[in-house]
This record gives C-alpha cells, structure tokens and sequence, in this order.
C-alpha cells in the first residue's frame, strides 16, 4: 500500500502546474483523479485511505496528522525516523507509524519551518517555529542531531483556556481564580513560573481574558501562543533570528524596548530567558503597570534567582540593587507544577514584598496543600494562607475594595 501511495504521490507532483495556488479542494480532486486512474484500488475504503493520506503528505503533516486531529494529544516527538511518541492525558505513548525515510522526514523539517519563512539547514540546525494553527515546533537537524531529524510539537488549544476550564479541572481554586482575576484588572504585575510542560503559556491565556478590552496591549514572544481574543488594540511583536548574512536579528530586547514607543497600556511578555529580563524588568518600573510573563524555574524563590542571574547576564550592577529592581517591579509570583500523576495545578502564589535584610522577602498568600492520592489522581487543593495581603494600593485605585 506504501508504494501505491507513493507513486500516487508522486503522480500528483507531476499534474502540478508551476506557479499555480492550488487552494485544498482543488487538490483534493486533482489526488482523486490520480487515485481513479490506479486500477489496482478497488474498493472506496482504499481509495479514501489514499486520497486523505497523499492529502496528508502533501499539504498537512503526512503520518503525524492524525495525532495532530486528536484534540486529547497535547505533544508530539519525532526522535529521528523510526521513533515518534506522543502525550496524550500527561502520558507518553510510542506511536505505531514511522516515517519511509530520513530524507522524508527532513523534507517535512523543511516546510514547517519555511511556513514561518525560517531556515533551518547544516549550518543553522536548530530553529523554534511554529504551525498555521498556533503549534509550537523544535527542530533540530545534523549535525546537532546525531540519530536524524528531531520535531517536537506542542499543540495549541484549539478552544482557548479559561480559568473556569482550570477550575473544573481543579488545577486552581476559585477563590485563587477570583483574586488573581481582581489582580489582572487593578493591574498587577504577575510572573508565572514553572517547570517545562508545567502549563505557564495556556495559564497566561487564561489570565489575559480578563484583560479589560479597552486598554491597548503589546504582546512579545519568541514564538507568537497567546490568544488575547478579548483585546481589540492588540499588537503583536515575534523575535525573529539573524539570516544566513547574520543579519536582521530581532530579539526580545529589541521587541521590549520598541514596544515602550508604541503607548500601552499593558505589555504581555511571553517568556524571559536570558538578558531581556533587564528590559522587562525596566519597562516595569518605569510606569507601565499589569505586566504579565513567564519564566522556567522549579519554585518562586528559584524564579527570583534566575531573574537576578539573567539581569547579571547583561547589566554589570551591585546584586542589592538588582533585588530592590525586581522586588519594585513585580507584585504576584503564580508557581505551576505537574504533580505525579501528570496533573498540571498552581501549587503557589505569593506576594512579592520588597526586600528584607538584603533578600527579596515573598509572602505566600495561597499553597497547594495535598491530601492523599488514589490510583488515578493526587487529592488536594490550593489553599489561602493566614498571610495577609498587604499590597492593596493598586486593588483600591482600580475600585476594588474587597481587600
């Protein structure tokens, strides 16, 4: 069957006009009329098998399409040609198909990335792209990749997260919902962080909804995710690597400091990883109220360590100086984690209060407190510590006088 749909495919390459668009139904028949002409296919299952398989190679993702249909799949991995595995309900699974070929596997390398207008080759093998759909894409070729091409997919929500979904999936508590939901609008200065696969981008959708419609966001990413459907002034900022004259380099540096010229009301930084933190951490202190980023480390006081770290990387500055920019500039820390049983939860959120003795004091203000497990899930739930919340100046500014 293999070799049918090859040569179906190949016949098809052969009908296609130069330079002409083909639009999806239009080369759904021209593969149709291809298929018709193999007399060896008698029966309509084979036939449609073919067509929507030579219709998967040629405009989708060949045999990882089906994974990518599959709304429960949440990441797909491609460890060279004969290895792909999958997450689907925070388990990894292997899947049943293998690609023919390394070189059909670079060739669809190559039109992931060229669908961002990136190059990823020999002398460039590393490249962070993205699908049509919002999907976040890894590609790593030779001779970074020893054992072949290496694709990691992680998908986009094809319906946006909400905190009501969060909710019900019992990955926040409401009453942690409602506060940050009042932090969000009073304008808060909110960092989340998390391990990797922690769910810091979809709980940054979630939170970003609740942005009020009339202020003008700035958006900034390496890779654009976020789904600020609710904001009608909305811009949205891509980094964008150096060409192969290693020109043309655009960085999120670079995204943060225009962005401060373009009048916001409120930037939304997708992720900080390296020095950009300085501008981030800037641009915060310099007026520009309800931030919202992310950043990877394994706990609140670990995130703290990290942004201290990468401000260091490009600003030579005393330490005591760098925690009392930090500690100015952020209000809230929300913490994510994945449990043991592949649940994603807030397991914390903590009031940034300033620095105490020469260190950045946080208050937790709600904690995951767990309460015994059964064979499928971790009980527990995120609870409101005796801390008080002290910093309620911008919650009263905004109206809110709930606390």
């Amino acid at each position: 069957m293999r070799e049918r749909l090859k040569a179906a495919e190949e016949r098809v390459y052969e009908l296609l006009e130069p330079g002409r668009e083909y639009d999806d139904a239009q080369l759904e028949r021209l593969i149709l009329q291809t298929i018709l002409e193999d007399r060896q296919m008698q029966t309509i299952d084979e036939r449609t098998l073919c067509q929507k398989a030579v219709f998967n190679d040629i405009r989708r993702l060949g045999i990882l399409q089906p994974l990518m249909d599959d709304p429960q799949v949440t990441e797909i991995m491609i460890n060279g040609k004969d290895h792909i595995f999958y997450e689907k309900d925070g388990r990894i699974y292997a899947f049943n198909q293998c690609f023919e070929s390394e070189e059909r596997l670079e060739a669809l390398a190559q039109r992931i990335a060229g669908l961002s207008n990136r190059t990823v080759n020999a002398s460039s093998p590393i490249v962070d792209t993205r699908l049509s759909d919002g999907s976040r894409v890894n590609i790593c070729l030779a001779p970074a990749a020893v054992a072949g091409p290496i694709i990691t997919i992680r998908k986009f929500y094809r319906t946006p997260m909400t905190l009501e979904r969060l909710i019900r999936m019992q990955s926040i508590s409401r009453e942690a919902a409602a506060f940050l939901v009042d932090a969000v609008r009073a304008k808060y200065n909110i960092f989340i962080s998390g391990g990797t696969g922690s769910g810091k981008t979809t709980f940054l959708n979630a939170l970003s909804k609740h942005i009020p419609e009339e202020e003008r966001v700035i958006t900034i990413e390496d890779s654009c995710e976020l789904q600020l459907e609710n904001v009608p002034n909305l811009v949205k900022l891509e980094a964008h690597p150096a060409n192969m004259e290693e020109k043309g380099e655009v960085t999120i540096r670079d995204l943060i400091r225009a962005s401060l010229r373009m009048r916001p009301d409120r930037i939304v930084v997708g992720e900080v990883r390296d020095a950009a933190a300085i501008d981030m951490i800037t641009a915060l202190n310099t007026g520009h109220d309800g931030g919202l980023s992310t950043g990877h480390a394994n706990s609140p006081p670990d995130m703290l360590l990290r942004l201290e770290t990468m401000v260091m990387m490009g600003l030579d500055i005393p330490l005591p100086a760098i925690r009392q920019q930090i500690a100015s500039a952020l209000d809230l820390i929300v913490h994510l984690g994945r449990l043991r049983d592949k649940s994603r939860r807030v397991l914390e959120i903590d009031q940034v209060s300033g620095v105490v003795d020469g260190k950045i004091l946080l208050v937790p203000l709600f904690t995951f407190r767990e309460e015994g497990e059964d064979e499928q899930e971790v009980k527990g739930c995120l609870i409101r510590t005796e801390a008080p919340f002290t910093d309620v100046a911008k919650m009263h500014a905004a109206g809110i006088w709930t606390y």
